[in-house]
């Protein structure tokens, strides 16, 4: 431990951030009876920036880099992060040393007036500010008007009561986390609506010194095998696209008697092109599943609708 007995976590300082954090924080002194953990709230880039578009003003990579800086300065001995805010590739001395047991995935619609996606009447306006809902929520309803919105989970849930938009679209995850389940009118199932890469699953990020100390002893003793092995198999995927905040790609993985089902899509914005598919293999080897779910992608249409999404 780099201050004797004291752990001090960095993140950020949403609701949603500091319930996540305080989870982390919980399993520490449960795993490691004796040991102080302290939060230290870090305003990122992203929270700065909360009304502006992500893919212009920078991509995931927003939400994580001045948390990154602290930990990499010694401000913070350790990270926590939801993994889908993470960009493929992490700063050079920083390492993910563990994944918590991932929340429920999927994406949920959070609509005004109750009911599913297939209720709401022709031209609603339905809020999101994620390419990859809105590629995929054109498909499924191509009728609907998408509204970009952003903000944390009780600004877009404000939003949604004063009537700016008839629907949003949310992580269960998010909401889970924040008691806030009862909002939720319909989940959407990950064959209809591929959720983000990570979407559900927590991140603890440490500097690489430190995996083989103390430390890194007492995160690893939260990271959960079968999350690892998923979120792995989808950041591979992401990793092999070259995908980011400014194109619509999602992947979900799930585990079953030993073997990783991975399913992935690579659409346009509208929604009106889309590359989808499947892969299953030996949850080893998920990695190398994500990479050839990507490159069986990319083969049937996902170059093409990458490299139209990057001329723009």
């Amino acid at each position: 431990m780099t201050r004797g007995t004291e752990l001090i976590i960095g993140t950020r300082g949403s609701a949603l951030a500091l319930a996540q954090a305080e989870g982390v924080a919980a399993a520490l002194r449960r795993a490691r009876p004796g040991i102080t953990v302290r939060l230290e709230r870090i305003r990122t880039a992203g929270d700065r920036l909360a009304d502006a578009p992500l893919g212009p003003a920078g991509g995931k990579g927003l939400f994580v880099k001045e948390i990154e800086e602290a930990l990499l300065a010694g401000r913070v001995d350790l990270a926590v992060h939801s993994l889908k805010d993470l960009p493929a590739d992490l700063p050079l001395g920083l390492a993910l040393a563990a994944f918590p047991s991932r929340e429920d995935p999927r994406d949920v619609l959070v609509a005004r007036g109750g009911g599913s996606l297939e209720a709401l009447p022709e031209g609603a306006a339905v809020g999101t500010g994620s390419l990859r809902r809105q590629a995929q929520l054109l498909q499924l309803r191509p009728d609907l008007k998408v509204v970009p919105i952003r903000g944390n989970v009780d600004t877009r849930l404000r939003k949604l009561d004063a009537g700016e938009v008839e629907a949003i679209l949310l992580a269960a995850a998010g909401l889970r986390r924040l008691g806030l389940e009862a909002r939720i009118t319909e989940y959407l199932p990950p064959d209809r609506m591929v959720p983000a890469i990570g979407q559900g699953a927590l991140a603890i990020e440490v500097r690489e010194r430190d995996l083989g100390g103390a430390l890194g002893e007492a995160v690893r003793a939260l990271d959960h095998a079968e999350t690892r092995a998923a979120v792995a198999a989808e950041r591979a995927f992401l990793r092999a696209l070259g995908g980011d905040c400014k194109t619509p790609v999602a992947a979900h993985a799930t585990l079953a008697a030993g073997r990783i089902t991975l399913r992935g899509v690579v659409a346009s914005w509208d929604g009106r092109q889309a590359a989808r598919g499947e892969v299953a293999g030996p949850a080893p080897e998920g990695e190398r599943l994500g990479a050839t779910l990507a490159e069986d992608l990319l083969a049937r249409g996902g170059r093409a609708i990458l490299d139209a999404l990057r001329a723009h």
